[in-house]
């Protein structure tokens, strides 16, 4: 079989099975084969692929999960590997002939993305550090999403049984959980009284604890009629205030393995020394950035990574028309908008930018978002420079 200059193979990556295909430079198919996602099969077919061409650029569509092992074992290989998003596979195959859609024509068309565009962002093979770390925020993440999810069903709940409980009480804290976990109907508060509720919520070491019996007792006394399904209902907001605050438990744990793993990044210091982030917020910029600027050519790159850049959106004679962008990384962008919103409150330097925009007609939301961007090249440039941030100079100054 004879073997071709450079191929560019694509693979279509999915939870049990990949679909691989390869192509030459004028874009015919050298190889199309359905692998499964283990070890054995990959192996062999990576091998049988660089028999076919002296030299291979890999493509696929997810970054992790599912094609983990496939990327992992390439990149041991020292092969190059490209990412095409799966969201931006499925806007171009409409341009390839055939509306049919199968696994093997997405592999072509990432083979193919592969072979003609330079845009394409590069894998590589993350260091353990940056591979936990991907992985505890993300982790962090959905346990996050859950809590928010379980006190909405919480407040459902209860309003339909006691909707003055539900109204007086924050589930966000975790003094009103800990009293709904044993209390959830006005009579069952009414028969302990404020003072005994007050020392039984002292004994759990529950702040405030005699505003939070006083508000509680308050609402009990307004509700003197008994709902159908009242009994089942309070057992369920019970179960589900406990399952709140055992999600807070694992959260504050997985927040201390973050912590602990992202001070032992080098970079650790100097991110954290810029007002607004802190050890949470920096290790999620490592995991979405992975760990360094040299996938960034420039802050101007890193913005736009993080949606931060208005991207045109000009036809014939209008020109200048900017928007947000749509295709970001929407985890880089929360580190960067949530850390201006922290530092308005606490440096000098943010709160005077935010104001200046303030002043110029800017909405709040427009006036952060101002001030995220400007914080990207402040971060860019601490990191160049491997130079903590210093208060007290303008934001300008910082950035240069």
């Amino acid at each position: 079989m004879q073997q071709v200059e450079q191929a560019w193979a694509g693979i279509d990556a999915g939870k049990s099975h990949h679909h691989l295909v390869v192509i030459d430079s004028e874009g015919r198919r050298l190889l199309s084969r359905r692998l499964s996602n283990d070890e054995p099969e990959l192996t062999a077919a990576i091998t049988a692929v660089l028999a076919r061409a002296e030299k291979v650029t890999w493509a696929i569509d997810l970054a992790d999960g599912p094609a983990a092992l496939a990327i992992t074992l390439l990149l041991e290989r020292g092969q190059r590997v490209l990412y095409l998003p799966g969201v931006a596979v499925n806007r171009i195959a409409g341009a390839y002939r055939g509306e049919g859609k199968t696994d093997a024509k997405d592999a072509a068309v990432i083979a193919d993305q592969a072979r003609m565009r330079r845009d394409l962002r590069e894998l590589h093979l993350d260091d353990t550090l940056l591979a936990e770390l991907r992985m505890l925020t993300a982790h962090r993440a959905d346990l996050a999403a859950d809590r928010t999810r379980t006190i909405n069903r919480l407040r459902i709940r209860l309003l339909g049984i006691f909707p003055a409980l539900e109204r007086a009480l924050d589930f966000t804290n975790r003094g009103p959980l800990v009293l709904i976990s044993q209390f959830q109907t006005p009579a069952a508060l009414i028969a302990i009284g404020r003072e005994e509720l007050e020392r039984w919520l002292r004994e759990r070491r529950v702040r405030h604890a005699n505003k939070l019996a006083t508000a509680a007792i308050e609402a009990a006394e307004a509700q003197h009629v008994r709902v159908p399904g009242e009994a089942m209902a309070g057992e369920l907001v019970g179960r589900l205030a406990a399952t709140v605050i055992d999600l807070d438990r694992q959260l504050t744990e997985l927040d201390k393995l973050i912590a602990d793993r992202f001070h032992r990044h080098h970079h650790a210091k100097v991110i954290t020394s810029m007002v607004g982030i802190g050890d949470l917020l920096g290790a999620e910029f490592l995991a979405a950035t992975g760990g360094s600027l040299e996938g960034f050519a420039s802050a101007d790159h890193l913005a736009g990574y993080a949606g931060l850049a208005p991207t045109p959106r000009d036809s014939g004679r209008r020109v200048g028309n900017l928007h947000r962008p749509k295709r970001y990384n929407r985890q880089l962008q929360r580190v960067f908008y949530t850390s201006a919103l922290i530092s308005i409150q606490r440096s000098p330097a943010s709160k005077s930018f935010y104001e200046r925009k303030r002043a110029q007609g800017k909405r709040h939301g427009q006036a952060v978002l101002a001030l995220a961007r400007r914080r990207v090249n402040v971060l860019w440039a601490m990191l160049r420079d491997d130079r903590p941030y210093e208060e007290g100079q303008p934001l300008t100054a910082l950035a240069a």
